[in-house]
């Protein structure tokens, strides 16, 4: 098993805080599930300074981590790294960070949640709050995807399609998709990535795998469907690429 962030006896003294139904991330297994860099991560989370010329600026954090620091380190919940992913996709569209910073804003008011890109209803709201918001801001390159709707969809809704809702709260996370068995669920494992149906970690899978090369054999220690092992392989293989 790997090292996680925090240990059993960390955990039980830490009170008021359900660990077990929010999920517990470091920074580091953050960026690995999510693929967004620790610096990156961190600069969302605790602001940063920067430079204009002589004068100093700081950026205020985006959002607060799911908890407070532990032993001075950042850990973060199960819809710390939702959010995360949103961010990420919307920057990589070309939205700007000042229209981005916003919205999200905008968004957690409207929604009246502290994550609004993990509530089902930015599925349908978010387009009309993220184009208010491109047009206050006059964002071009925003009001432009906005305007061609199934450019929009196709930014988020490969995303989406991982997702699971129950009722209007993010349940899961399905990474490789609802037709595989990893699932990434904050009520198992403290939301580490793990097999569906027998609750196996993937990173458990597959090192056994690498390890002796047959699917038969770690079916039989852990007791696992050959599927939970192939697709704990492929999972934990396309988060080292």
């Amino acid at each position: 098993m790997h090292k996680r962030l925090v240990n059993f006896h960390t955990v039980m003294a830490l009170p008021k805080v359900s660990f077990l139904s929010r999920g517990i991330y470091s920074l580091p297994e953050a960026s690995r599930l999510t693929k967004v860099s620790k610096g990156r991560i961190r600069r969302w989370l605790k602001g940063y300074d920067y430079r204009v010329g002589e004068a100093r600026r700081h950026s205020d954090a985006v959002w607060q981590g799911g908890f407070e620091p532990i032993d001075g380190k950042i850990a973060l919940s199960f819809l710390d790294l939702v959010e995360i992913r949103f961010v990420e996709e919307f920057l990589r569209a070309g939205v700007s960070w000042k229209t981005m910073r916003k919205t999200r804003a905008r968004a957690r008011e409207e929604l009246e949640t502290e994550h609004p890109f993990c509530s089902n209803r930015f599925v349908t709201d978010g387009e009309k709050i993220l184009l208010r918001e491109a047009k206050d801001n006059d964002d071009q390159i925003l009001i432009d995807l906005l305007s061609n709707q199934q450019e929009f969809r196709r930014i988020v809704e490969p995303f989406l399609k991982q997702l699971e809702f129950a009722e209007d709260q993010l349940a899961r996370w399905w990474p490789l998709g609802k037709d595989h068995s990893v699932v990434i669920d904050p009520l198992r494992n403290f939301g580490q990535p793990t097999a569906v149906s027998s609750g196996v970690p993937t990173q458990v899978l597959a090192s056994s795998l690498r390890a002796n090369k047959s699917v038969e054999e770690v079916t039989r220690w852990y007791e696992v469907l050959p599927e939970e092992v192939k697709d704990a392989a492929a999972f934990e293989e396309s988060l080292a690429a």
